[in-house]
C-alpha cells in the first residue's frame, strides 16, 4: 500500500544528513492496515491475493480516495468494500476497468446496454481444450503482451484473471452478469468498451502500458500529461477482436457464476484458483486440472444462507477451507504453506 500524502504524519520523520527526511517503517500483519488509514489524499492498494481486503475497507473508511489494483480485495469482500465506499471513491487501476471507467462518462447510467471486457486471449487463444491437455508453466508463463508475476501471468492464460474482472465490474458498476461480455482482443489496444442502448459503443484506446491507468488513479479527475506514449496513428495498424472460447475456456462462466451467487463464494473461487497455480508451477498438476479442481471446490461449497451478513472472518474462514480442500482434490501437500 502506497499512500500519496501533502505533509508528513506528525512524529514520524526525524532529519538526518542534509536535511533528508527518514521516514517511519511500518511492519507487521496490521502495517499495511494502519498505514492505508493514515493522514493523505490517495492510497494506492497494489497488493496482491485478498490480504488486501483490511487496507482497503480501512482507506475507505479513513475517507481517502482509492486507487484499486488489489481486486482481489473488491472481489473477495465485495458487499463489506461496497458498504463503506461513497460514490466515486473508488479509481479502479486495472487497465479494463480504467477504460470502463472513463467510456461510462460518455451518457448516464440508464443508457447503459452493455459492459464489453476486453482479453488478450494469453498465450493460448485459439487453442481447444484437447490442445491445452500439455502445457507446461513455460508455455503458460510466456505471455504475449504483458509481463506480470506468476500467478497473475497463468491466470492469463486460463483467463481465470478475466472471469475476476468481470466480478470487478459487476462490483464497481453495479451491471448484471448478463451484461457483462468478454470479447478476446489480441492487440490489447483497446483495453474496454461500453455499448450503449442507441447502438453506440464507446472504446478507450491507448498503448499497452500501465503507466497511463495508474497515473489516471493518481491524478484523478485530473489527467497526467505525457504519463504514457499515445498511438502513432499515421502507421498503419490492425485491430481484431474474437469471442470466447468457454469450453476452452471455462474460467469465465464459472467466475460469473460465483459472481452471482455472492457471499463467500467468489472467496472460494479466487482462494482455490491460487492453490491450483501453485501446484500448477511446481508440477504437480496440469494445466486443465486447475480449473477441473476450482470448479469442484466451488460446487462442494454451494451457497450461504441468504440471510447471513458478510463479515470478514467468514471470507477468511472460506478461504481457509477452499485452500486447504483444493490441496486435497489436487493431491498437493497440506503443509506446503500457510496463505
Amino acid at each position: 500500500v502506497f499512500s500519496l500524502s501533502g505533509r508528513a504524519r506528525r512524529g514520524s520523520l526525524r532529519r538526518y544528513g542534509a536535511g533528508e527526511p527518514l521516514p517511519e517503517v511500518l511492519a507487521g500483519p496490521d502495517a499495511a492496515t494502519e498505514l492505508a488509514a493514515d493522514a493523505c489524499h490517495t492510497v494506492l492498494n497494489g497488493i496482491t491475493g485478498s490480504i488486501g481486503l483490511a487496507p482497503t475497507l480501512a482507506a475507505l473508511k479513513a475517507g481517502r480516495m482509492l486507487a484499486l489494483a488489489n481486486k482481489e480485495s473488491l472481489i473477495v469482500g465485495g458487499p463489506l468494500v461496497r458498504e463503506v465506499a461513497r460514490h466515486g471513491q473508488i479509481v479502479p487501476v486495472d487497465s479494463e476497468h480504467s477504460a470502463l471507467y472513463q467510456a461510462l462518462l460518455g451518457g448516464a447510467r440508464g443508457e447503459v446496454r452493455k459492459l464489453l471486457v476486453t482479453a488478450s486471449g494469453g498465450p493460448f487463444r485459439g487453442r481447444t481444450r484437447e490442445e491445452l491437455t500439455d502445457v507446461t508453466p513455460e508455455q503458460a508463463l510466456a505471455h504475449p503482451t504483458w509481463a506480470m508475476g506468476p500467478v497473475v501471468t497463468i491466470n492469463s492464460a486460463t483467463l481465470v484473471n478475466k472471469g475476476l474482472e468481470v466480478i470487478e465490474a459487476h462490483l464497481l458498476y453495479d451491471v448484471p452478469f448478463d451484461r457483462i461480455e468478454v470479447v478476446v482482443h489480441p492487440q490489447s489496444y483497446v483495453h474496454s468498451m461500453v455499448e450503449f442502448t442507441d447502438g453506440s459503443t464507446l472504446a478507450q484506446a491507448s498503448p499497452p502500458d500501465m503507466r497511463m491507468p495508474i497515473a489516471l488513479a493518481l491524478g484523478w479527475p485530473d489527467r497526467v500529461p505525457d504519463a504514457a506514449p499515445a498511438f502513432a496513428w499515421s502507421a498503419a495498424a490492425t485491430w481484431e477482436f474474437f469471442p470466447l472460447d468457454e469450453k476452452a475456456f471455462p474460467s469465465v462462466p464459472l467466475a460469473c457464476h460465483v459472481g452471482a451467487l455472492g457471499g463467500t463464494a467468489p472467496a472460494v473461487f479466487n482462494a482455490a484458483n491460487e492453490e491450483c497455480v501453485d501446484g500448477f508451477l511446481t508440477g504437480k498438476l496440469p494445466f486443465l486440472g486447475i480449473m477441473d479442481t476450482v470448479s469442484q471446490v466451488v460446487a462442494e461449497h454451494g451457497t450461504d444462507d441468504p440471510g447471513t451478513r458478510l463479515t470478514v472472518a467468514d471470507v477468511l474462514e472460506a478461504e481457509t477451507w477452499a485452500r486447504a480442500r483444493a490441496r486435497e482434490l489436487a493431491g498437493l501437500p497440506a503443509d506446503q504453506h500457510d496463505k
